[in-house]
């Protein structure tokens, strides 16, 4: 029984023989291996050409700005799926990893959309901040909250996203999503109800999309930053244990809210 359109598998990123190994049309060790970094590798995987030194930048600033936040959820699952099982590095960084969803590193990518849909008014003729309120309301009676603003910590605004949007700014990337994140910071107060700031998760589509990323593959950028982060707690983590630490800690503040035993 066929499932889907092909019926023979294909790929265009990797290719290799006795003697060759192809990615994206470049020979790997002759023109890639210490002729581009690791950001450069990871652009030219994903889009199937060498970025420009612009969109590089960019992108390099965000992987660095996502890669590491203290011991928020995703490090706390990956330190105490490692304090149980040691061995198995690659299992406690995908217990870190597969919490990425919409509240944690998985905003990026729902905010994109956002600006995205408030773009594609924009490009239509609409007046910026029409379209934000169009979109935004539009969001707002379908339930679907406002992604990429507010932080439980960072109050006034995300100190990594005047960072990011100063990168952008340097590096001559269009700049019309970081309009686009503003125009929406300023409408939250009186759209919303709540005067919310931008956070990294909003910054950081506004200066992809700007600098040429896909957005299909937003999401992939903080999973790919946090591997970095995740990699290096776990380092951390055999050096100074604190897995069974943290466990103890939920145990101890633990209330039991069930029926009594009969």
């Amino acid at each position: 029984m066929k499932i889907g359109k092909s019926t023979i598998p294909t790929t265009a990123i990797c290719t290799s023989n006795e003697d060759t190994i192809v990615v994206r049309g470049h020979d790997l060790a002759r023109d890639l291996i210490g002729k581009i970094g690791f950001t450069g590798h990871f652009f030219l995987l994903l889009t199937g050409r060498l970025g420009t030194t612009a969109e590089l930048a960019v992108l390099d600033a965000t992987l660095v700005a996502i890669a590491e936040h203290g011991l928020v959820p995703s490090v706390q699952a990956s330190r105490m799926t490692f304090a149980a099982a040691p061995d198995a590095m690659q299992g406690a960084v995908a217990a870190g990893i597969l919490g990425c969803g919409s509240v944690i590193l998985g905003a990026s990518e729902t905010a994109g959309r956002l600006f995205t849909e408030i773009d594609a008014l924009v490009q239509a003729g609409t007046p910026l901040t029409e379209a934000a309120t169009t979109v935004m309301k539009a969001w707002k009676a379908a339930r679907k909250p406002i992604p990429g603003y507010g932080h439980p910590q960072h109050k006034q605004r995300d100190p990594r996203v005047d960072a990011l949007f100063a990168v952008a700014t340097a590096a001559g990337t269009d700049l019309r999503f970081i309009a686009i994140a503003r125009e929406v910071e300023s409408l939250t107060a009186s759209l919303i109800g709540k005067d919310l700031r931008l956070n990294v998760s909003g910054a950081i589509p506004s200066v992809l999309l700007g600098a040429g990323f896909p957005l299909e593959a937003l999401k992939g950028v903080p999973i790919l930053a946090r591997t970095a982060g995740l990699i290096a707690h776990l380092y951390e983590e055999l050096q100074q244990p604190i897995g069974f630490a943290l466990t103890y800690q939920a145990t101890r503040e633990l209330q039991y809210t069930g029926e009594a035993a009969k």
